[in-house]
């Protein structure tokens, strides 16, 4: 049986759903053997193998998509046949389960709920089983390297561990550009990431269908996430989401924000601080408090 290792979970993927995400969570923990540990109409947190995944019941303004894919790592062929089946089923198979280049037995498909996996055999490192995956295309593609070394430059304890070029690569794909990245890990704040670029004309790119949720402990924490990440071309938008100059989207999200929206004790005061939250395009702590505080 799979060890259950613990990893960050102060940075965590955040999947949009337009009012399926219950169905969604209860699918994937029956699938990969997680739980769901948080649970009311808008938010649902699950936890699959030590890690943290927000599902947002947010409308249809939406729609998820491969160019934030998720690979899972897996140890046996066994593994990877018990998680493909049920992911395939009424999904859409991008690249059919078989021996690769890079892998002995391979997978891509987009589940019934449109989250796009990744089954991988193969030796893994580290404790993390499931590692989202950037696809840089379009204006972006031939930009993976500049932005690993953008992020791992804004979070501590981060680095980029490895990089693979299409010209040095297993696979090379003719149409691609030998300097591109066919495939790079990188780890912020100890929790890792893997991206490619892609010269395909692909019908989609990064959007609010798939975000990377951060914690943050302290205002100068929050400000620091959001001045870095929106810079040089990036976009604020509202209630702590921006988007980076590569269009990644991203939720800079205080802790104390959680407290107080989740007092139960004083539901009159945690209605307040949603309130002004939605207010709000960067999350300022000091003003969630005076909501929180303020007289009726």
């Amino acid at each position: 049986m799979r060890k259950r290792f613990t990893v960050n979970n102060d940075v965590f993927p955040s999947l949009w759903y337009n009012g399926d995400a219950k169905q969604s969570a209860e699918f994937y923990c029956s699938i990969f053997g997680g739980r769901i540990a948080v649970d009311s109409p808008v938010v649902i947190n699950i936890e699959i193998f030590g890690q943290r995944m927000m599902l947002l019941n947010g409308g249809p303004q939406f729609e998820k998509n491969a160019s934030i894919s998720f690979m899972v790592l897996c140890e046996t062929e066994e593994e990877i046949d018990k998680y493909w089946k049920p992911l395939a089923a009424d999904g859409i198979v991008l690249m059919e389960l078989g021996e690769y280049p890079w892998s002995k037995k391979y997978g891509w498909v987009r589940d019934k709920f449109g989250v796009t996996w990744q089954l991988y055999l193969g030796e893994k490192q580290g404790d993390q089983t499931i590692v989202p995956t950037l696809m840089f295309i379009h204006q972006n593609n031939g930009k993976a390297l500049e932005a690993m070394e953008l992020y791992t430059g804004i979070f501590p304890n981060s680095k980029i561990t490895r990089v693979l070029k299409y010209g040095e690569g297993l696979g090379n794909e003719a149409h691609e550009v030998p300097e591109n990245v066919q495939h790079a890990a990188f780890e912020l704040d100890g929790y890792a990431f893997f991206c490619m670029d892609n010269s395909y004309d692909h019908r989609f790119d990064f959007n609010e269908g798939i975000s990377i949720v951060v914690m943050t402990d302290n205002q100068d924490e929050t400000d620091k996430f959001w001045n870095s990440l929106t810079a040089g071309g990036g976009e604020e938008s509202r209630c702590g989401w921006l988007k980076d100059k590569f269009g990644v989207s991203w939720q800079i999200v205080p802790k104390r924000l959680l407290e107080l929206m989740n007092d139960s004790r004083h539901p009159e005061k945690a209605q307040k601080v949603v309130e002004a939250m939605l207010q709000m395009k960067k999350i300022v702590i000091a003003d969630l408090e005076s909501a929180y505080n303020s007289k009726p």
